[in-house]
């Protein structure tokens, strides 16, 4: 009977220490998870495209951003709305005065524009570097998507190089796996005004605008920096 009680106490015991288990096992993934969702909340809650100023423009330069000039302010960051849905559009189809509507987000159906400003508040002819960084990309949505970047009322156009590396058509070619572009301007003196607007879309053109890239998502950012460092 002693025997009996024994190994029906330890048999809970172990129950016991086997449940404190679990029930720290699930603490845990709950925890992770919800780090996971916190983080993911953090990158997609800023939209499809942000800008970022390096601080020694600002502090060392007297450069500022911003995305409306009547509220010029020092920021280290903008961020651009995401439109409501992105569904495949052709280039065509984008209006023509995407680069005159004022500063800040002028989304249109499927697709992002947004404008905004770099102000030289310095004291004297500066320069400073840009560029345009892919973030993230799921299920191969770069494939189709097209970059329209104006600068001062002139636009280029970048997409992903073709297979064999030749550009599509009236585009120009992404510098690099993750960098669009990148631009070094100089003699930017005081009082000047750099005006860029940023557009955004899948263009239904490209071959590879397929169904496969349905869910795809495409997040870039731009980067204005003191200076480029080359990497090794």
């Amino acid at each position: 009977m002693e025997k009996h009680v024994k190994l029906s106490t330890e048999k809970l015991k172990r129950e016991k220490k086997i449940k404190k288990i679990l029930l720290i096992v699930l603490l845990l993934i709950f925890f992770i998870l919800f780090i996971l969702y916190f983080v993911i909340g953090i990158i997609y809650n800023s939209g499809n495209f942000s800008i970022t100023l390096d601080q020694n423009l600002y502090f060392n330069k007297g450069l500022i951003i911003y995305d409306d000039p009547v509220y010029k302010v020092y920021r280290t960051e903008l961020y651009a709305e995401a439109p409501n849905q992105f569904d495949n559009v052709s280039y065509t189809w984008l209006p023509r005065d995407l680069d005159d509507l004022g500063g800040g987000s002028h989304n249109g159906k499927n697709y992002l524009s947004y404008t905004f400003f770099v102000e030289n508040q310095g004291v004297s002819v500066s320069d400073y570097w840009s560029e345009v960084v892919i973030d993230d990309v799921i299920k191969n949505i770069d494939d189709a998507v097209r970059v329209r970047l104006y600068k001062n009322g002139e636009f280029v156009d970048y997409a992903k190089a073709r297979k064999d590396g030749s550009p599509e058509p009236n585009t120009t070619a992404f510098e690099e796996e993750n960098l669009i572009v990148r631009n070094h301007v100089e003699n930017f003196g005081p009082g000047e005004i750099d005006r860029y607007t940023i557009v955004l879309w899948i263009e239904g053109s490209d071959p590879e605008c397929t169904d496969n890239l349905l869910g795809g998502e495409f997040k870039i950012h731009m980067d204005f920096k003191s200076e480029h460092i080359e990497e090794n």
